[in-house]
């Protein structure tokens, strides 16, 4: 849940290289950032919504065809059916029976095939179009639409079921979420479009959401029905929200005009790596990385982000930092098994976003305080939420360990463009952050006061360095009123940005 203030490698795939030539970059190298190139959006190969691939046009061979004049044909089929069958699903609108849990219960391995123009339709009647915990269910070419999940619910994979593979699907204006996620689930080259709260959730309440790959995908106008301000500070919206997903790779999707945030990883994720995506027009954060850990965030184009969020919380008068990249109470901890040992920034381009990157740690927010709106959930770090209770919580290990801490945060060779006429501000759109709360609840909190901003500011290795910087970029440290320009930045204490090029293009 958003805090605000007042409290493995992969080669690069041809859809990869297209997004990277589309934003600027010129394939992989290492080579430092140069200057920005003109926006543009992504090339055919993410156009999923506008251009869907087509289905088999016939029937493959030994598959059970689907007739859409038979209503409920598919779901009463795939009854009848022994496991690992294909079904092609002619063109057409398919219809469900007319009950609202009249959907789809796929057996293991079963394989679901769209002839070109197939679709299923809940008519606004049905709650879900599959379910069951069928491991190994396989979804091609079809358009899902028109289900009405209840909220923080599903319409594909609503049980969360593993091994399912969502390929060349298009899932849009349904209500809830699209799509769950279950362990190994892989969705590529699929359109996740204007479903009432997230594209996807990726959520598992049962046993571990591991492996999850999502690639190639175009995720837009999600969150229609604008629950964050149907229930403010809820944290329950997104293109796509991850929650304690154990291992996953986001990369070459375009998320983009989503309302609210882009991808939010919320409440112990561990050993992601988002790469090669371009996130960009969503009216929140392009990304949130909360209470989570271990993750490499590289080679995207991140642009025109958070326009209205931090716009309203500005006129608001906030204060706060609230940014494009959000690293919310999250680190690299090598305790952790992942890929890496820290959250590593680089060779990202961010251009006129609202803000930049802020690494933020609430001092009230810790493992068993009051504070915590992830209530139920302790740190990876302790086995028991009770055990973090006084007196035992003032000492080691479980000072640090019930904590989420943003820690171990390297932010390298990226390049970050502002042009304030473009993003139509004077001020407050123009941070990069490290920052804490002064902390004050519960009165038995051992984090009181400003120890966990000096922590966060100085003591946790988090750092930029070897950045281009164009525009009038402020910094802030350790809390929001220390708005610090980038000489201040890169001198004592602070000592960040060492190796940076800064070229301010206007006065601040």
């Amino acid at each position: 849940m958003r805090i605000k203030w007042r409290q493995r490698a992969w080669p690069a795939a041809p859809l990869v290289l297209a997004l990277l030539a589309t934003a600027g970059c010129d394939g992989p190298t290492d080579a430092k950032p140069g200057p920005s190139a003109s926006p543009s959006v992504p090339t055919a190969a993410a156009r999923v919504c506008a251009r869907p691939a087509a289905g088999p046009a016939k029937a493959p061979a030994g598959s059970v065809t689907v007739d859409p004049a038979v209503t409920g044909d598919l779901a009463a089929k795939t009854r009848r059916s022994p496991a690992g069958t294909t079904f092609w699903l002619r063109p057409g609108t398919h219809r469900l029976g007319p009950d609202r849990y009249a959907q789809v219960v796929p057996k293991r391995g079963d394989v679901y095939l769209g002839a070109p123009g197939a679709v299923l339709d809940g008519r606004k009647t049905n709650q879900y179009a599959f379910s069951g915990t069928a491991r190994d269910v396989t979804i091609r070419y079809l358009t899902v639409r028109g289900f009405v999940a209840p909220h923080d619910e599903g319409v594909v994979n609503h049980d969360s079921g593993d091994g399912w593979v969502i390929e060349h699907a298009t899932i849009r204006n349904n209500s809830g979420a699209g799509l769950m996620a279950g362990a190994r689930q892989q969705v590529r080259s699929s359109c996740l479009r204007d479903n009432g709260q997230y594209g996807m959730n990726a959520y598992k309440g049962s046993g571990p959401l591991t492996g999850l790959v999502v690639e190639g995908n175009e995720i837009v106008g999600n969150n229609t029905g604008d629950w964050e301000r149907r229930r403010p500070g809820c944290g329950c919206t997104g293109g796509v929200k991850f929650w304690a997903v154990n291992g996953a790779d986001i990369r070459g999707n375009w998320v983009h005009d989503n309302r609210g945030t882009g991808l939010w990883a919320d409440t112990n994720n561990n050993d992601f790596r988002i790469e090669d995506n371009v996130l960009e027009d969503n009216d929140g954060a392009a990304l949130i990385y909360e209470t989570s850990y271990n993750a490499v965030i590289r080679k995207n184009t991140i642009r025109r982000n958070n326009w209205v969020q931090g716009r309203t919380y500005a006129e608001r008068g906030d204060t706060f930092p609230f940014a494009t990249v959000y690293v919310s109470e999250s680190g690299g901890e090598p305790r952790v098994p992942a890929r890496t040992d820290k959250i590593e920034i680089y060779r990202n381009v961010l251009e006129n976003n609202w803000s930049g990157i802020t690494l933020w740690e609430n001092a009230d927010r810790f493992c068993n305080s009051p504070a915590n709106t992830s209530s139920g959930d302790c740190t990876l770090l302790v086995k028991r939420k009770s055990s973090c209770a006084e007196p035992a919580i003032d000492s080691a290990p479980l000072y640090a360990d019930c904590r989420w801490k943003t820690q171990r945060v390297d932010i390298h060779d990226n390049r970050f463009v502002l042009d304030k006429s473009v993003v139509d501000c004077t001020a407050k759109c123009d941070r990069m952050a490290v920052l804490a709360n002064y902390g004050t609840y519960p009165d038995w909190s051992p984090y009181q006061g400003d120890r966990v901003a000096e922590a966060i500011t100085r003591k946790q290795d988090n750092r930029w360095h070897d950045n281009v910087y164009t525009g009038p970029w402020k910094f802030v440290a350790h809390d929001p009123s220390r708005v610090l320009d980038s000489w201040q930045w890169q001198g004592t204490p602070y000592a960040q940005d060492r190796n940076s090029t800064f070229r301010t293009g206007e006065d601040g």
